[in-house]
């Protein structure tokens, strides 16, 4: 046995007669271990601590967390799988020489396996890596953990292969909030082809970054260094990794692997002690992978999001047009090899790259020879974008799958074979001799006087139709007595409102919504019977229907006979066309013939929120895990109006009968009729025509007819208390009757009884840490003072995070709005919860 030194004759001593929660060293020896009392402490900085832990008192895990952040905040996890049963463990070095974690019998729980060490020593180092090395050696380290990642990617990790050792290193979620095994989702970087990393759920691909192109990830159009945070990416014949490091030592950045499917960068805030959300992925459905299928590029800014590649048509119309894109689009004309031609496209993301050559050093036209000499070749672009300029060549022989347009400026140019024919030829006027310009100018002439005339002859054609539609209209409201537009009229008075309160965008598409007829609708509804009602609201019925492709839909029918709506039905074609995220229904079509007002819908198989969560019979439908989900899923749908939509939205109507469920009982926001749209600078509006619902208007809309973000984050909050709960906001009231759900929480939270809240019916489903979670951030959203509710972001990230900064909620706005009768409202009141529409309020008494 080697001499031990004075300062690890010290720490034994430490160890023995003090035993304090930290070591103030670093690094352990053979002959020392780590039990549960203690923790080592990386040095100099005293970034990072190392030692037990457990999140629920009955399992115990060995790893690494942040040492001065005061929100305990894991990075690094050894028996994630295997946790241990008790707190009587030890971390020490095992008889070969690796570093293992054993029970208080002896057995091992985990270890480093590592070849056997002379004088081997285990330290922690600010980076946040665990090594062991030879005590001798600073530099070779035998084993360190930044090459088994668990969900964290700190500075200084390599994402990626290590080639020569056969090593890859990629980030695993945990299984929950307070279970660090191993979850379902992964980021592993492909390194063949064209390298890029893929998120997995299981076997099944969820995002993919797109390769790197010398300054970013082709999906990833955002990513810029920060002031203090620099990216890299290596590759070739030994490694291909990515990685990121912090130049600004200020600066702690990590990317995380989350347990409900979402890559997020977090960004410690120090002024305010919270872990900042600075980017995440997948964010919305051009996100997905391959959502567009084969030769189908999605575009966020486009209505459908999916279109078909120049040459290229839907391979199932069908689908297509029902917003469904993931069959992908098929060639209209074959190809002819060497007689094709190429059909750039600009600002993309370039497609799967797996199976992509490669090579570096070739030139662009190079390039362009090579694929088309290939009949195989289907597309071709630059290996590398840089500041220098660009070079290297990437063709690809398969399908192209997930490929994306961005805004200008960002993506890259991609060359997709086409056949001749479908490539337009557009001769170049240039310089030529004194009879060709005379030519040219007889041509110029000559398509001049035919322009004119056409569209002089359009002009004219077009009043007369105007002239006789009026007649015609005019004559129809003689004989009903009804101001009526034509379908034609109504859709272009849409289209151009939507052009106005869109103009601060450009390139705006006009509605390319599927328009059915009037006769489809009612076959496909059994003539609107009542077998086929799923409900009635203040506008009018819902019915279940399936069109004869067997497409289940469901149908909202304008009431004829309703004074109200038609504004709504307005905004709602507006709105939700160019809506698309998961957590947001779908519209599939309209109807608009004679006094028929008809909006046709994905159909949801378990109907709305409201009714399975207030139905006594039904709510046992709804365990924890499905109300967790239905909180995030709504919040996150929420962010998505908000925040990351091409317009910031604000539905002004959130509350349970408006969260629709699918098969899989995952919530979908919907109904856009009393939604309203922010520029992106604007932060709150006022209105003299209040609408929503009593129960969950924020006082300062309710009151004031203040709307804002922050008047939708009341209303989540409130929801969010209800689904917990399983009790309405209006018409809940418990001992003292003065008192709503809210106020209930509230007095709850106080006494530190806020468990009592949770709905019977869920039994011992539930988690508690996480139901307390859910309560703050829902007692935090209905705070009565709007600037101290978190926005949409705040609310995600402390939802998807236990290691999230929460504040202390202040109290609640408790204002419920006014009687129905004590208003002008033209409802009539059928439920405890209900809708208010065109009311103007002149005064409310908070209670």
């Amino acid at each position: 046995m080697r001499d031990i030194t004075k300062l690890q004759c010290f720490t034994i001593l430490c160890l023995t007669f003090f035993p304090t929660r930290a070591f103030s060293v670093d690094t352990l020896t053979s002959t020392q271990s780590l039990t549960n009392n203690h923790t080592l402490v990386s040095s100099p900085a005293q970034v990072f601590e190392l030692g037990f832990f457990t999140p629920d008192n009955s399992r115990w895990y060995f790893g690494i967390w942040y040492k001065k952040i005061p929100v305990r905040t894991f990075v690094w996890v050894a028996n994630r799988d295997q946790p241990l049963s008790n707190p009587s463990n030890t971390f020490k070095f095992g008889d070969q020489g690796s570093i293992v974690v054993v029970n208080e019998s002896g057995s091992i729980f985990w270890s480093s396996n590592q070849t056997q060490a002379v004088h081997p020593v285990v330290q922690l180092l600010d980076s946040g890596n665990l090594v062991v090395r030879e005590e001798s050696n600073t530099d070779k380290y035998l084993w360190q953990s930044f090459d088994y990642p668990t969900d964290t990617l700190l500075t200084g990790m390599k994402l990626g292969w290590d080639l020569d050792a056969n090593m890859d290193r990629y980030l695993t979620s945990w299984n929950n909030p307070n279970d660090p095994s191993t979850g379902a989702y992964s980021f592993k970087l492909d390194f063949h082809g064209f390298p890029e990393i893929f998120l997995w759920n299981n076997q099944k691909r969820v995002y993919r970054s797109g390769p790197w192109n010398g300054l970013r990830f082709s999906g990833v159009p955002e990513m810029e260094p920060l002031d203090g945070l620099s990216f890299e990416f290596a590759n070739d014949q030994h490694k291909v990794y990515y990685s990121f490091s912090e130049t600004n030592a200020s600066l702690i950045s990590r990317l995380i692997m989350n347990s409900t499917g979402y890559l997020q960068r977090f960004v410690w805030i120090e002024s305010s002690q919270l872990w900042n959300l600075f980017w995440y992925a997948p964010k919305d459905q051009c996100d997905d992978y391959s959502s567009c299928g084969p030769y189908g590029m999605c575009d966020t800014n486009a209505s459908p999001v999916c279109k078909c590649v120049k040459g290229f048509a839907p391979k199932n119309l069908q689908a297509w047009n029902l917003r469904d894109g993931s069959d992908g689009c098929l060639r209209n004309t074959s190809l002819d090899c060497e007689k094709d031609k190429f059909l750039p496209l600009n600002n993309m993301k370039l497609p799967d790259s797996t199976t992509a050559f490669v090579n570096k050093s070739m030139s662009l036209t190079e390039c362009q020879e090579m694929c088309l000499k290939n009949c195989s070749c289907t597309a071709y672009a630059n290996y590398q974008i840089t500041g220098q300029g660009v070079g290297g060549c990437v063709i690809w022989t398969d399908e192209l799958l997930d490929m994306r347009v961005y805004a200008e400026g960002s993506g890259q140019d991609l060359y997709v074979r086409l056949a001749a024919s479908e490539i337009d030829n557009v001769a170049s006027v240039g310089s030529g001799s004194g009879s060709d310009k005379t030519k040219q100018i007889i041509v110029v002439i000559a398509i001049t006087v035919g322009t004119v005339i056409v569209l002089s002859g359009l002009i004219a054609c077009f009043l007369w139709k105007r002239n006789l539609l009026q007649s015609l209209q005019k004559g129809k409201t003689e004989q009903r007595g009804l101001p009526e537009r034509s379908q034609d009229l109504l859709l272009n008075e849409v289209v151009i409102s939507s052009k106005k309160e869109y103009s601060g965008e450009s390139n705006l598409d006009e509605l390319e919504l599927p328009v059915y007829d009037f006769g489809t609708i009612a076959i496909a509804t059994g003539n609107f019977s009542d077998e086929n009602k799923l409900g009635q609201g203040g506008f009018g019925c819902v019915y279940k229907g399936r069109l004869v492709e067997d497409e289940d839909i469901a149908v909202k029918r304008l009431s004829k006979t309703s004074g109200q709506g038609m504004e709504e039905f307005k905004n709602e074609l507006k709105l939700i066309a160019r809506l698309q995220h998961r957590n947001l229904v779908r519209l599939l079509g309209c109807c608009i013939e004679t006094d028929e007002k008809i909006l046709i819908y994905e159909y949801m198989e378990n109907k709305s929120l409201d009714s399975i969560l207030f139905n006594k019979a039904k709510c046992s439908l709804l365990d924890w895990p499905r109300r967790f989900n239905i909180i995030c899923g709504t919040a996150r749908g929420l962010l998505y109006l908000h925040q990351d939509s091409r317009f910031r939205i604000i539905h002004r109507d959130m509350k349970a009968s408006n969260i629709l469920l699918d098969g899989e009982m995952n919530p979908k926001i919907s109904d856009f009729g009393m939604a309203r749209i922010f520029s992106k600078d604007q932060t709150e509006a006022n209105t003299r025509r209040v609408v929503g619902t009593y129960g969950y208007m924020s006082p300062e809309y309710a009151m004031d007819g203040l709307f804002s973000v922050k008047s939708d984050v009341f209303s989540f909050g409130v929801l969010v208390l209800e689904i917990i709960s399983g009790k309405k906001n209006r018409g809940f009231y418990y001992a003292n009757n003065e008192l709503n759900l809210l106020g209930h929480a509230w007095n709850l939270w106080k006494e530190g009884n806020a468990l009592e809240l949770i709905d019977s019916s869920m039994h011992n489903s539930y988690s508690p840490s996480e139901v307390m979670r859910c309560i703050q951030v829902g007692l935090l959203c209905v705070q009565e003072r709007a600037e101290d509710r978190p926005n949409m972001s705040s609310v995600v990230l402390m939802l998807s995070s236990e290691t999230a900064t929460m504040l202390q909620p202040k109290q609640p706005g408790f204002c419920l709005g006014r009687n129905p009768a004590e208003t002008s409202s033209s409802s009539s009141r059928q439920e405890e919860s209900f809708t208010v529409n065109q009311v103007t309020v002149t005064m409310l008494d908070a209670r």
